[in-house]
C-alpha cells in the first residue's frame, strides 16, 4: 500500500502542470510546462516565445544551484513549483548561420533494442508530450496537402546539405542530384522538411539551396526544432525525436502511418514512428564525396516503387536498398 502511494504521489507530481515567469530584457514571460518535461523543453518553450535559441539561453534561480543548467534533468527532479520566477539571460542570434555549426555534432547514432523502442513509443508519458505538442505547435502550409499522395519528411543536415564542411557557395555543400530527387518524388508525395534547427536557419538554408522556389515542384511545410518532443530510454537516457503524430493530427485526412516516409541520418529522430523511418547515409565531407554521392539518385527509385503500395507502415525500410520493382509487383498481387 505505502508503495502504491508513493508512485500515486510521484505520477501527480511529473503529470501536474507548472506554471512559472520568465524575467527576460525588461519584460516577463509566461511559460506552462509539466513535471515530466526536461530543462530541455523548457528552453524549447521558452525560445517559442523570446526567439532565443535554447543553446543561448543561460537560465537562473539562486534556490536550486545549476540544475538548470543540465537539459536531461526533469523539471520534477529539481523541483520547480508553479509561480515561480526565473531569469534568463541569452540574445538572440541575428547571425543565424551559426546557429547549426555551434550545435554538438552526433556522429554516435545509437541503436534501440527493439523492445526499448517499442516501450518509448508506447508510454503513456511520451503520448501526453505528443498531446501537448499537437497542441502548442503551428504547421504553416506553403502550398496545399493534396489529397491522394504520400508524404515524404526530410531532415536536412546530412541528408540534404552538408552542414560542417566551409565553402565559398552553399550550393557547393548541396547533396549531389536534390532537385532532381525532389521533382520525381513530388510527382507522388508531398514534402515536409523538419530541421532539428531553428526555422529561420531552415528558412535561410533551404532558400540558399533553391528549394522554396524551385518551379519543378513545391515544399508543403517546414518544421523545426520546436516541433520535437524530449523522451527518455533506460539504456540512453534523455534526447529529443520527431514524431510524426503531429503531422498526422494537424492533417489527419492527408496523411497516417500508413502513407508516410522519413528520410533522417539519425534513426533515434524517428523513435516515436520506427515502422515509418528510413536511416539515410549521412552526407558529410562534400567537396570529397560530391562528385560519388549516389543516395540520392537510388533513393527515388525506392520512393517511386513504392508510392503504389496501400501501407508503407508495413515494410521494412532498413532493408531499402534490396527493394525492387518486382518486389512491389509480388506485394501488389499477394
Amino acid at each position: 500500500m505505502a508503495a502504491d502511494a508513493a508512485a500515486t504521489a510521484s505520477s501527480s507530481v511529473t503529470e501536474e502542470e507548472l506554471t512559472l515567469t520568465v524575467k527576460w530584457s525588461g519584460k516577463e514571460y509566461t511559460v506552462r510546462v509539466c513535471g515530466d518535461d526536461s530543462v530541455a523543453e523548457l528552453k524549447r518553450r521558452i525560445c517559442e516565445m523570446t526567439n532565443v535559441l535554447p543553446q543561448r539561453q543561460k537560465l537562473l534561480y539562486p534556490k536550486i544551484g545549476n540544475k538548470l543548467s543540465d537539459d536531461s534533468l526533469l523539471l520534477s527532479q529539481i523541483p520547480l513549483k508553479s509561480s515561480l520566477k526565473l531569469t534568463m539571460i541569452g540574445t538572440v542570434e541575428d547571425d543565424i548561420i551559426v546557429d547549426p555549426v555551434e550545435a554538438p555534432e552526433i556522429i554516435d547514432d545509437f541503436e534501440l533494442g527493439q523492445d526499448e523502442a517499442v516501450d518509448i513509443k508506447d508510454k503513456e508519458v511520451n503520448k501526453q508530450k505528443l498531446k501537448r505538442r499537437i497542441d502548442q505547435y503551428k504547421i504553416e502550409l506553403k502550398a496545399p496537402c493534396r489529397k491522394g499522395k504520400k508524404l515524404l519528411v526530410l531532415d536536412i543536415d546530412y541528408t540534404l546539405f552538408d552542414h560542417r564542411s566551409s565553402a565559398e557557395n552553399p550550393l557547393q555543400l548541396m547533396r549531389p542530384y536534390l532537385h532532381e530527387f525532389l521533382t520525381a518524388a513530388y510527382a507522388e508525395y508531398d514534402i515536409m522538411i523538419w530541421s532539428a534547427t531553428s526555422m529561420k536557419w531552415v528558412e535561410l538554408k533551404m532558400g540558399q539551396l533553391g528549394v522554396l522556389n524551385n518551379p519543378n515542384y513545391k515544399i508543403t511545410a517546414l518544421l523545426d526544432h520546436l516541433a520535437m518532443i524530449t523522451v527518455q530510454s533506460d539504456s540512453r537516457g534523455l534526447f529529443d525525436c520527431k514524431p510524426l503524430g503531429l503531422i498526422w493530427a494537424k492533417f489527419p485526412e492527408f496523411y497516417s502511418s500508413k502513407n508516410t516516409i522519413m528520410f533522417d541520418d539519425l534513426r533515434r529522430n524517428f523513435v516515436m514512428n520506427p515502422q515509418n523511418g528510413l536511416t539515410i547515409k549521412p552526407f558529410r565531407k562534400a567537396h570529397a564525396n560530391r562528385d560519388t554521392d549516389q543516395e540520392l539518385v537510388k533513393l527515388t527509385r525506392y520512393l517511386l516503387a513504392i508510392a503504389e503500395l496501400d501501407d508503407l507502415s508495413a515494410l521494412d525500410h532498413s532493408n531499402w536498398q534490396l527493394f525492387t520493382d518486382d518486389n512491389v509487383k509480388r506485394r501488389r498481387h499477394a
